[in-house]
């Protein structure tokens, strides 16, 4: 298998997981501020030139949430997804789905004016409104915490991978103060060994 690689993206989460999973894995890794995502050799890979991207054999998967569900599904026996037909592979999937799709664009408005301070003229009742929202999230995840340290089930899943690497920006951007639960639950699961190693280099 090929990851393709660049800090500070969402390539780090199924870098994670590859981590997690501790299967052999080639990294390739992309500068990005010298513009290696938009060469040829990679936009045959991937025609958008975004990142991550992931060659299994035969098959090239571009995006990280599908990346992380065929990851975690390729290696049923590391015990990373619930089992198919179980009762946590639907709150499974939608975990995966709302920490990507619903949670992930709200922080990364929050990130991007961060990045540039005064640069964009966000109406208040806009930011009123992405405020709002994100808080609604965020209630929601820590009402499905309920108190336990994993999102389904008894044990760490690859469900944990995404949410907590989205989560763990929303606390770098000091968003998470008013759910000490989510605070808690970053910081236990960005202690792992496996986090610490994907985010190396």
């Amino acid at each position: 298998m090929k990851l393709y690689f660049a800090p500070r993206t969402r390539a780090v989460r199924p870098r994670w997981l590859l981590e997690e999973l501790g299967v052999p894995y080639e990294l390739v890794r992309l500068d990005l501020a010298r513009q290696e995502n938009t060469t040829p050799e990679y936009l045959a890979v991937h025609p958008l030139g975004d990142l991550p991207a992931l060659v299994d054999g035969d098959v090239t998967l571009l995006e990280s949430l599908a990346i992380c569900l065929h990851l975690a599904d390729r290696f049923p026996e590391k015990h990373l997804a619930p089992p198919v037909g179980s009762r946590e592979r639907g709150p499974y999937y939608g975990w995966m789905a709302f920490a990507e799709l619903s949670l992930d664009p709200v922080v990364m408005e929050f990130y991007r004016d961060a990045q540039s301070p005064g640069a964009r003229e966000v109406p208040e009742e806009e930011a009123a409104k992405l405020r709002t929202r994100l808080t609604a999230a965020l209630d929601l995840i820590q009402r499905g915490l309920g108190g336990r340290e994993v999102l389904v089930g008894e044990s760490f899943t690859a469900a944990d991978v995404v949410m907590a690497s989205i989560l763990h920006l929303a606390n770098t951007l000091m968003l998470l103060g008013g759910h000490p639960e989510l605070v808690a639950y970053v910081r236990r699961h960005s202690q792992r060994p496996a986090v610490r190693r994907a985010v190396a280099g």
